[in-house]
């Protein structure tokens, strides 16, 4: 049987980052939010803030163990399958990931253990500025792997020598041009996914009388964050789309699954593309809204697939759904935030059961969000490595069998389908018990360390503290 190793390579890879990006895409948001509870908590002196950081510092720590461990195999693919591309991009890409190690991995190691071990043993000012440092640390890391991958989607600040980029303006490589709209697009969708986790938890918890406080006010920060964060989000995508229609035009081709270049063209609702043919099958389109959307005028251009070259054009099936998976995602949190907002405003918010139950529903709705625009921009960047540059194709390990990368790819399957299986149940273990028993769980300190790294946050909650 022939293994396309290339092909392989491409399903290894994205199981890997699969699996990855659903980690940051909570422990982000949820490094902020907890220093902002800490904050509150040190500013206000209410307790109900302090029993919340500390429930949420626990299933943080599982998540972001979790997440270093699988972090750490992507780069290491890269000298195993990819290593014509790391030859190729070594002198640009490498120094993007050496200061996301020099700044977000100093901060969180540096300040990571005095959140997780640290409450009895610091000043509540201190334990606030750690909490403060490790989300800085992961809005660091955000930025330095989101300039590497921008630079993959738009190359700009090098020079090509002997099948090799090296870097002619630093600042130009970094800020590349989609680089500020694909920072705050997903930053802003991280913290999302990180708002309605803590939404469902909250509305689960304050159906639960022993945890109604902590669900009430998780329930209440979550859905004022959301009514600024959500909105905002539609309008960063909305930026990042006009990015991409001038810099990757194929690619928002693909997205639209749009054949042929038009003006006042439609937009396509929902279609089956159809690759050999060119053309789409049971198409529900809306008149000119396409370029309304798209350009931001009724008869703004669109480039269509057809005006790339066959070998150019990236696949159109997975871009085109993938899509509108997101968007029809973001529109239901829009409906749910205009929900909780009418609720709020006939002080119904806690004892809507519906919409307490709808909020529970929701909690994976972030992370479907972040799976479908990742696979809208990576699967859309193809056939290139380097956007218009550096193949695929041309970018994985010469030596590399079919053979080999099914066994890794099923040895990594495997593993993978046992971490996070055991992750999420200790997460959903920690949910079941409430901020509101974490006085049950207090570990006994001796020199600094407690009896289990899970229950580090509950260190320093005596029964005199909680209440």
């Amino acid at each position: 049987m022939e293994l396309d190793p290339v092909f392989l390579s491409r399903l290894q890879f994205a199981w890997v980052i699969g699996w990855h990006i659903l980690l940051p895409a909570f422990t982000v948001g949820m490094a902020s939010f907890i220093a902002l509870l800490e904050g509150l908590a040190l500013a206000t002196g209410r307790q109900v803030y302090l029993r919340v950081a500390t429930f949420w510092i626990k299933i943080f720590s599982i998540a972001f163990g979790m997440g270093v461990v699988t972090g750490i195999i992507m780069p290491f693919q890269f000298g195993t399958n990819w290593s014509r591309y790391a030859e190729a991009t070594s002198n640009v890409l490498s120094p993007l990931f050496a200061y996301e190690g020099l700044t977000a991995f100093f901060l969180e190691a540096a300040f990571l253990g005095v959140l997780l071990f640290g409450r009895q043993l610091v000043p509540r000012w201190a334990h606030f500025v750690a909490a403060l440092m490790v989300a800085v640390g992961t809005l660091f890391s955000s930025f330095w792997i989101l300039a590497a991958n921008s630079w993959m989607q738009t190359p700009a600040g090098y020079e090509f020598i002997d099948g090799r980029f090296f870097p002619t303006d630093w600042v130009d490589v970094i800020f590349n041009p989609s680089f500020p709209f694909r920072l705050a697009h997903t930053v802003v969708a991280f913290y999302v996914t990180t708002g309605f986790v803590v939404l469902g938890v909250g509305a689960h918890l304050t159906r639960r009388s022993a945890s109604y406080a902590e669900g009430r006010t998780m329930l209440s920060m979550a859905l004022w964050l959301l009514t600024v964060l959500v909105p905002l989000q539609m309008f960063l995508g909305d930026q990042h789309g006009l990015n991409t229609r001038q810099y990757q035009p194929a690619k928002l081709a693909a997205i639209e699954a749009r054949w042929d270049t038009g003006r006042g063209i439609p937009l396509t609702l929902f279609a089956i593309p159809d690759e050999k043919a060119g053309k789409n099958l049971f198409s529900i389109e809306v008149p000119f809204l396409g370029s309304l959307i798209l350009t931001h005028e009724l008869d703004g251009e669109v480039k269509g697939l057809n005006d790339f070259p066959a070998d150019q054009r990236p696949p159109v099936a997975i871009p085109f759904f993938a899509f509108r998976i997101m968007v029809g995602c973001a529109v239901l949190m829009l409906c749910i935030v205009v929900l909780g907002g009418w609720l709020r405003w006939r002080e119904r918010l806690d004892d809507s059961r519906f919409f307490l139950i709808l909020c529970q529903c929701t909690i994976p709705i972030g992370f479907i969000a972040v799976i479908a625009g990742w696979a809208t921009t990576e699967v859309g960047r193809q056939p290139w490595t380097v956007f218009g540059l550096l193949r695929t194709a041309e970018s994985v390990s010469p030596s590399l069998t079919g053979h080999d990368v099914a066994f890794s790819l099923l040895s990594y399957m495997l593993v993978y389908l046992i971490i996070y299986p055991v992750g999420v149940l200790l997460m959903l273990r920690l949910v079941r018990k409430g901020p509101a028993q974490v006085e049950e769980e207090v570990s006994i300190v001796e020199g600094g360390r407690p009896e289990a790294p899970v229950l580090a946050g509950a260190v320093g909650l005596g029964k005199g503290e909680v209440r």
